[in-house]
């Protein structure tokens, strides 16, 4: 799937590999200086960044007030603001610059025995950086176009000021004559789209513990973005391809050449050209323009079903109902005793069914049609760090089978036996009425009912384990608390 702008043709290359990128790009200074200029709503939102940082509170990160406008500078404009850019103390930002020469030299001259994958925006190589010795990605740019190269300069501006273990760290850039190339930590076990969709043979898929560490830290990546951040970064392309996965599957968030200034003051959007990639765009940044931070809590809650029925936002392989895993999924959710289908058969049954009737209900609230339905990220982080750490063990090999279907044959259970216990399993007991009363039999209302009870009960056992986190940091404070 490649990223398209208004839903246009013009990033119609399907994106692979690692650090994939932005299609329809080029480098060269002619390439640069024809670079579209920035919109007057970008200009606006980054004139009031500049005064919301003044007034609000200290937080995470702050970010000069030209930001947004680096889209539509010239080549040597660009440098300017490499050059000058400063944090809120005033302080310059320490981008590390490298020559074309260091980075031909660390990958061997772009060998292909370094090539490690291919996006719209280039290609990325596996280096190694004479002097430090440090293992690296490279991706360069490609040199015949010219969206790129806008996307090239917010990315250096974004990694340069945000930092956090779930966002992949930039090393440093090279703006060497026409060439264009970003470095970044090296990730060694590529990206989560690798993972999920057509694995060669005898690759295991992933087991769901690994799954919900995956979205838990992915999910804390947002969080940042959204309310640490000054003003707040609104990612606008999160997708499978852009979370990279370290040792122990420690999950990162990156490629921010389409990353936005989120709205400040009394603002409640940013509006700006629909950029991203289609199946994970949120319905109303598609219809209308209008940029949010829940813009992105929608592309989450794909990337979420993604990780749970492993199969792809769009699959143009299936059949024509189901080529669409968010408008596949929806009616699903109005039956429960449809969701353990839902579940990646590359699971093998292996999954603990109240954990999967949870973590489908977070989806469900992500997908919503109408963004004010949609959690924030942090409720989200709330829900996922919870079933991220209910480690699940499988049943032996003898009685896997039988055990997973009893699991799949209690799925229906969690959702009554979740209002009475916040960390305990299912009882697995169930009431005549409860076993009549489905949403197939009382229509449309019920399946509305059965929807907000989802949401209910997902935002009850999250806001059970916020409250067991702070008792637990409140004892640990505790003089007597030690024992």
């Amino acid at each position: 799937m490649g990223c398209f702008p208004c839903f246009g043709s013009g990033h119609g290359e399907e994106e692979h590999g690692y650090y994939g990128g932005k299609g329809g790009n080029g480098s060269g200074a002619a390439g640069w200086a024809a670079a579209t200029a920035a919109s007057s709503s970008a200009a606006a939102a980054a004139a009031g960044a500049e005064a919301a940082a003044a007034a609000a509170p200290k937080r995470a990160e702050r970010f000069p007030a030209g930001v947004d406008k680096v889209r539509g500078k010239g080549n040597a404009g660009s440098k300017k603001e490499l050059a000058v850019l400063k944090d809120a103390n005033g302080n310059a930002i320490s981008a590390q610059t490298f020559t074309f020469r260091q980075l031909a030299a660390a990958t061997k001259n772009f060998r292909d025995e370094c090539f490690i994958g291919e996006g719209g925006f280039g290609r990325v190589y596996k280096g190694r950086l004479d002097g430090t010795g440090q293992v690296v990605a490279i991706k360069q740019l490609n040199r015949d176009g010219n969206q790129g190269n806008k996307e090239f300069l917010v990315e250096v501006l974004m990694l340069s000021l945000l930092h956090h273990q779930n966002l992949v760290s930039l090393v440093g850039y090279c703006a060497d004559g026409d060439q264009r190339l970003l470095v970044y930590e090296y990730m060694p076990l590529g990206s989560l789209e690798d993972h999920l969709h057509d694995l060669p043979p005898g690759k295991e898929a992933l087991d769901w513990n690994t799954r919900m560490k995956i979205a838990a830290g992915a999910a804390k990546g947002l969080e940042y973005l959204h309310d640490k951040a000054q003003p707040p970064v609104i990612y606008r392309d999160f997708k499978s391809s852009n979370i990279l996965l370290g040792h122990g599957f420690h999950a990162k968030l990156s490629d921010f050449g389409l990353a936005k200034l989120g709205p400040v003051g009394d603002k409640s959007h940013v509006s700006t050209r629909v950029m991203g990639t289609y199946g994970y765009c949120a319905p109303e940044y598609a219809m209308t323009g209008q940029l949010t931070v829940k813009s992105d809590v929608y592309s989450f809650g794909v990337v979420l079903l993604e990780l749970i029925t492993g199969r792809k936002a769009i699959d143009s392989t299936r059949p024509a109902a189901e080529q669409n895993l968010v408008s596949w999924a929806r009616p699903l959710f109005n039956d429960r005793r449809k969701l353990p289908k839902m579940a990646d058969p590359g699971l093998e049954g292996r999954f603990p069914s109240r954990g999967l009737y949870q973590a489908l209900a977070v989806a469900s609230m992500c997908i919503q049609s109408e963004a004010a339905s949609r959690p924030l990220i942090a409720d989200v982080v709330t829900a996922l760090s919870y079933l991220a750490n209910q480690i699940y063990e499988p049943s032996p090999p003898s009685t896997s089978k039988k055990g997973g279907s009893d699991q799949r044959s209690r799925v229906g259970d969690s959702g009554s036996a979740l209002s009475k216990s916040d960390d305990t399993g299912s009882s697995g007991h169930r009431s005549p009425k409860d076993q009549d009363d489905s949403p197939r039999e009382h229509g449309v209302v019920n399946k509305g009912l059965e929807r907000e009870r989802m949401v209910a009960e997902a935002k009850m056992w999250g806001q059970n384990w916020r409250e067991k986190q702070r008792a637990a940091q409140g004892s640990l404070d505790s003089p007597t608390g030690g024992g």
